[in-house]
């Protein structure tokens, strides 16, 4: 017999509250949160569908990580601490094998940033997913696409391209010593604690979830500036540069989306009080678009990432 709607939500998804925050989590017809004085409240929502943004054989259990990683992403960059997420969950059968193993990989992530889900719906159709995810910043201090500055020195941190990477070989390509770019697409890793380190030094920040050149790009725009990188400072790791060398597909790096790391620009002066493993790659500057470095001939670059609707 199938799981009845309010047996589903019980049996695997339902838990003790743990954040301090949560006042009242799954079981009524609201959640309570209460905000801290002086924090604000920053909120935000991803949906993953099914042969849009993942493959009908994903494991559930990784489905459920990235698709929590990916919100949780978006508050590292904005230098938020997660307290806590909703879940919406279409589903076109009820399997309580898949929904067991889904429910690991969710609460997986949300214990090791100690959060709650704390409500959502569920309801029948195609396979499709959305979280919102909530998290709390001090007033005044959240970090924006809007605030970058001419002379700012650009960073990022992790390595770029390896998610993409993971991609291609879901794709069809053949690689060797894949694993790695296998687990950087299936299981991203939200940059939380280093969005809390740097929240009082950058001036601005951005997830990159579309490409390092289209998420600069929305940094550029907002905050009216320009960019000069340096290709040969990108953060590369073994696995990307051969498949580089092998296909000629210098451009992967730029423009590949699913690396959920983080690229933020500060003041040289700021840079120097850094403490976290990220790698400068250019500097902002002034004009409109971005300017790329590469075996020493400078050029405009423009190329978009992952976009809906085109």
């Amino acid at each position: 017999m199938a799981l009845a709607e309010f047996n589903l939500i019980k049996q695997f998804f339902t838990r003790p509250a743990k954040h301090e925050n949560t006042r009242l989590s799954v079981g009524d017809d609201c959640a309570l949160l209460s905000v801290p004085e002086g924090y604000e409240l920053a909120i935000t929502v991803d949906t993953m569908v099914e042969q849009v943004h993942f493959f009908p054989d994903v494991d559930p259990e990784h489905l459920a990580y990235k698709l929590l990683a990916v919100n949780l992403s978006d508050l590292a960059s904005m230098g938020a601490e997660p307290v806590a997420v909703t879940l919406a969950l279409t589903m076109p059968t009820v399997d309580s094998a898949w929904l067991e193993a889904f429910a690991k990989g969710l609460f997986a992530l949300a214990d090791k940033y100690h959060f709650d889900l704390i409500g959502g719906d569920t309801t029948s159709g195609p396979l499709t997913l959305s979280v919102q995810a909530m998290g709390l910043v001090p007033k005044n201090q959240a970090l924006k696409r809007s605030a970058a500055k001419v002379g700012d020195l650009i960073y990022v941190t992790g390595s770029l391209g390896d998610a993409g990477l993971g991609l291609k070989i879901k794709q069809g390509y053949a690689g060797q010593n894949t694993q790695q770019a296998l687990q950087r697409f299936n299981t991203p890793e939200p940059r939380i604690k280093e969005g809390l380190a740097i929240r009082s030094l950058a001036n601005a920040c951005i997830d990159i979830s579309d490409g390092l050149a289209a998420d600069l790009g929305h940094i550029l725009t907002k905050s009216g500036v320009g960019a000069c990188l340096d290709y040969e400072r990108l953060p590369l790791s073994t696995v990307v540069m051969e498949y580089m060398q092998q296909t000629g597909d210098w451009q992967m790096p730029l423009i590949a989306g699913d690396d959920y790391e983080l690229c933020f620009t500060l003041s040289a002066e700021h840079a120097r009080q850094l403490n976290i493993a990220c790698t400068c790659i250019g500097v902002i500057e002034e004009g409109q678009g971005m300017r790329l470095i590469r075996n020493g001939v400078s050029a405009s670059f423009n190329n978009s990432g992952f976009e809906h609707f085109v």
